[in-house]
């Protein structure tokens, strides 16, 4: 008996790759902000019966929001160590939203509904990687002797190149692909130790971290 794997989408694998995450939002945030990013996710977590077994010390967090909002409402009147103050409790506080957000990321099971019951909003999924396009070949150009040197169009989230090279008959019999080392510079991927007078056919494709792209078309060119 044969089993057969199932076979899914380029568009599947990303969206079963791309992992439901909690979007922090703390970076460019104003002090007022994380107060209430504070507050959402506190009252999101507290009585939430996805969220009985939080290892986060709620009484804690509760103490460390009211400390910061003291802080803020005060340090208009407090000089330098009045900000010194409030920036010190501001950490706080972005520690226990971030204890919060590993918490729920590890118990959330990618279900969008049970993130956002938290209080916490999640991160975009575009900024998922996404499939690598089909690539296309520029331009193959002459190098020194014996080089034949490939110009491809960039790809976006492309880490790396694959090319392959076939010797191409006069009566247009191509022959079998010959792989390269991979090349991480697109408009200049220099293919050596071909043979003068001798067409090659290539291919490339773009390599992510989700895996390769389709293979570009193929462009042919004598070597010099």
């Amino acid at each position: 008996m044969v089993i057969k794997e199932p076979i899914i989408s380029v568009t599947e694998a990303v969206f079963v790759m791309a992992k439901l995450r909690v979007k922090l939002g703390l970076r460019n945030a104003s002090d007022s902000e994380v107060v209430t990013i504070a507050i959402n996710v506190f009252n999101g977590v507290k009585n939430n019966e996805r969220f009985r077994d939080s290892y986060v010390d709620m009484p804690a967090f509760e103490t460390a929001i009211n400390e910061f909002k003291h802080a803020i409402a005060i340090r208009p009147n407090a000089g330098k160590l009045g900000t010194a103050d409030k920036n010190e409790k501001r950490r706080k506080v972005e520690n226990f939203i971030r204890k919060m957000a590993a918490y729920v990321d590890s118990e959330h099971n990618d279900n969008p509904e049970t993130l956002l019951s938290t209080g916490f909003s999640a991160k975009n999924p575009s900024h998922a990687p996404g499939p690598i396009p089909k690539a296309i070949i520029l331009t193959v150009n002459n190098g020194i002797t014996g080089e034949l040197v490939l110009i491809v169009q960039a790809i976006k989230n492309a880490k790396s190149y694959q090319a392959q090279s076939a010797t191409v008959s006069r009566d247009g019999v191509q022959g079998l692909w010959q792989d390269h080392s991979p090349f991480t510079n697109s408009r200049s991927m220099r293919v050596n130790g071909l043979t003068s007078g001798t067409t090659y056919a290539f291919q490339v494709r773009g390599i992510g971290t989700m895996g390769p792209g389709d293979w570009s078309d193929p462009v042919s060119h004598m070597c010099s």
